[in-house]
């Protein structure tokens, strides 16, 4: 047998909540109207539902169901072997037992087992069953809530340790040169984006230095910046450099992502031994900044963008495109600067004006005259370019400072 009643009055006491859907199991048709009654009178707005077995309770059990009476004395419920089924078929249920006085030991053990609270039944008046259900209730909402926040900490350090193991070591063993990064992704709460980097520094002295940026911000994008950038700094270690490098990075991007829609720009340098001179292939990405030092220390510190007039295509666009070279006269004593969109898309003001390569040298040119350097400069621009969007960057941020200084 199951049925189900409703009980609801005008004005409920001070304390109740709103309506509650409750599952009594007992085959007791005296029990049943026991505990109807001493709801009516308790003002708890209850649609009770009552199976007289588990069988008949599996099947009237609904996610709508908040809380599960059950008497251990039922027929075909044996004691707390019978209360683990319940457990196991309400997990989104609290439970609360019902037991005689004979039985009240199984109360006690009832709920170490996991059910939220016990009653005698000889020993219950309505306004104590009403608050038990209340309060089993809640107990079950905050243990739900505080599963839920455990798991989201461990989920969340799992993949905070994830996500740093995959952020790259640059590999550099010259002393003369110095190596600053910034990353941040534009997804809330992700230590991940779709930007990525490397550096690395081959057998015969040369640096190779990357930046790229896939279309998009999610984990997808992610993963694929990832593969990317192991992907370079493998063809790298292999002898793989210019045109060659970018034609095998194409490849990779083609077999990887997830959509022919896909694609992603990407700023290679390689710096030569000698560290006065470099090669830069730009495939559909901003142009770097380099910091070249005066001679002779009169003049200061000259900041420009390298010239983005020899690019090729983003990589995944264009069947067969060619990326050529550009060489560079770095001089002496420089720093070079690569950095994704993220940090030259922001808005300038209130207008649709964007800030743009133009704007962001005009900055790094003030933040140098105020003697910024290193991780003071990148920061300082990251905070200039924001003060000026009016707001955060929502985009994938990436930045790469390269410096060297002529010894003696």
């Amino acid at each position: 047998m199951s049925t189900t009643s409703q009980h609801s009055r005008p004005a409920a006491p001070p304390g109740t909540e709103d309506r509650i859907d409750l599952l009594l199991i007992d085959d007791d048709p005296g029990n049943v109207r026991v505990v109807e009654k001493m709801l009516t009178e308790a003002g708890l707005d209850i649609g009770m539902t009552v199976a007289d077995s588990l069988e008949a309770a599996r099947r009237r059990l609904t996610r709508r169901v908040q809380c599960v009476l059950v008497d251990l004395s039922t027929p075909g419920i044996d004691h707390l072997e019978g209360l683990r089924q319940v457990l196991g078929m309400a997990e989104h249920a609290a439970v609360v037992v019902l037991t005689g006085l004979a039985d009240a030991h199984l109360g006690v053990r009832a709920v170490a087992a996991g059910a939220e609270d016990y009653l005698v039944k000889q020993e219950v008046d309505g306004p104590l069953l009403a608050r038990a259900i209340r309060y089993a209730i809640e107990r079950k909402r905050a243990e739900r809530s505080e599963r839920r926040l455990v798991e989201a900490r461990i989920l969340g350090r799992e993949n905070a340790r994830l996500e740093r193991g995959l952020l790259p070591v640059p590999l550099i063993d010259d002393p003369s040169m110095r190596h600053v990064t910034r990353y941040r992704p534009g997804r809330r709460r992700a230590l991940l984006g779709g930007d990525f980097y490397d550096t690395v520094q081959t057998e015969g002295g040369a640096v190779h230095l990357m930046i790229g940026d896939v279309c998009g911000h999610g984990p997808d994008e992610a993963a694929l910046g990832v593969q990317l950038r192991m992907a370079w700094r493998t063809l790298v270690l292999a002898g793989h450099t210019g045109q060659q490098l970018l034609g095998i990075l194409d490849t990779v991007l083609g077999h990887e992502r997830r959509s022919e829609e896909l694609f992603t720009t990407l700023c290679m340098v390689t710096v030569a031994p000698s560290r006065r001179t470099a090669r830069m292939h730009l495939a559909g990405h901003p142009p770097p900044l380099l910091f070249r030092h005066d001679p002779g220390g009169d003049a200061g510190v000259e900041v420009a963008a390298l010239p983005d007039y020899a690019h090729g295509p983003a990589l995944g666009l264009v069947p067969g495109a060619e990326w050529p070279t550009t060489e560079i006269d770095l001089g002496e004593s420089w720093e070079l600067m690569l950095y994704t969109d993220g940090l030259i898309e922001g808005r300038v003001g209130a207008g649709p004006a964007r800030l743009g390569t133009e704007g962001l040298v005009d900055l790094a040119r003030s933040a140098r005259r105020r003697g910024c350097t290193g991780r003071a400069l990148i920061d300082e621009l990251v905070n200039e370019v924001e003060a000026l969007n009016g707001d955060a960057l929502t985009d994938d941020l990436a930045v790469l400072l390269l410096s060297h200084t002529r010894s003696g």
